[in-house]
């Protein structure tokens, strides 16, 4: 038998009920207005968890667990304090069945991940593994990137589309203020493709899961807020050269481009990573 195939009978063997038969009992039908794609393949939910670990020495936070199937992979992989946060009232008594199956492992958050502050949630190292819904998705990314350091690492689902832009290369057209953030602050990898078919219902794009590892030495420290108002403006209008782009910043940009030695015709897209932290740099060196 293969190693996936083992894998699914391990998972399927958890002693909890099939994924169908909780979602038919529940009646849970997923809904739009919650983000939901439910997520049934147990090789890839065991996949997921793996690439997380190790999973027993550290808080696991998991974002919108629906009805538990990549929970149930967290603590079979491992997960000794896993903390869940989910909006949909109707998975509730779903998520219960499995804390009361792994007593004292599973904590429930009932709210919405957007208004958790995830760093006062237990102690270091954190590592964040979810499905993140793909309506907030990127939204939630950028929140955390702000507190990187209080993360090991973050393992993600998004729509392919998002993955690629965390990756990206400078002159590519999916390089942005996405890729710009992840890539000072984290070793970032996309891990694998998701097909539609994994879901239910299926989403009518591609998936992939994508690592984060924040770095431990970025060269020179940066105000990440200066950084993000640089890149939004600056790819806010991409297709514009950055001597007009950059106006939005309210001072003197053709100094500012001659004094961080980049040229003013340039576009956001042809610069570096460590082109937008000299950028930051001179910036906040300027406004002092």
């Amino acid at each position: 038998m293969s190693d996936q195939n083992n894998e699914t009978t391990s998972l399927a063997n958890d002693g909890l009920p099939p994924l169908r038969d909780v979602i038919a009992t529940h009646e849970l039908s997923a809904q739009k207005k919650f983000g939901q794609n439910f997520l049934f393949d147990l090789n890839l939910t065991g996949r997921i968890a793996r690439a997380a670990a190790p999973l027993d020495d550290a808080t696991v936070i998991e974002i919108g667990p629906g009805p538990g199937g990549l929970t149930r992979a967290l603590l079979y992989h491992g997960a000794k304090n896993l903390t869940v946060i989910e909006r949909d009232p109707r998975c509730q008594p779903v998520l219960e069945q499995i804390s009361n199956h792994y007593p004292g492992a599973l904590h429930v958050i009932d709210g919405d991940a957007l208004d958790v502050d995830v760093t006062s949630l237990g102690s270091a190292p954190r590592k964040i593994v979810a499905n993140l819904p793909y309506n907030v998705g990127t939204q939630l990314l950028l929140g955390w990137l702000m507190q990187i350091d209080q993360f090991a690492s973050l393992t993600l689902m998004f729509q392919k589309e998002v993955a690629e832009r965390v990756v990206a290369a400078p002159k590519s057209k999916a390089y942005g203020r996405l890729s710009v953030l992840c890539q000072y602050l984290c070793d970032c990898q996309i891990l694998f493709d998701v097909h539609r078919s994994a879901f239910t219902p299926p989403p009518k794009v591609t998936s992939a899961v994508v690592q984060l590892r924040p770095k431990t030495d970025r060269g020179e420290a940066v105000n990440l807020v200066s950084l993000g108002k640089i890149t939004q403006a600056a790819f806010g209008q991409r297709r514009k050269m950055l001597r007009a782009s950059l106006k939005t910043l309210n001072m003197d940009v053709g100094m500012l481009l001659e004094r961080a030695q980049i040229t003013e015709t340039a576009r956001a897209e042809e610069l570096s990573v460590a082109d937008f932290v000299r950028l930051t740099l001179v910036h906040d060196e300027m406004v002092a």
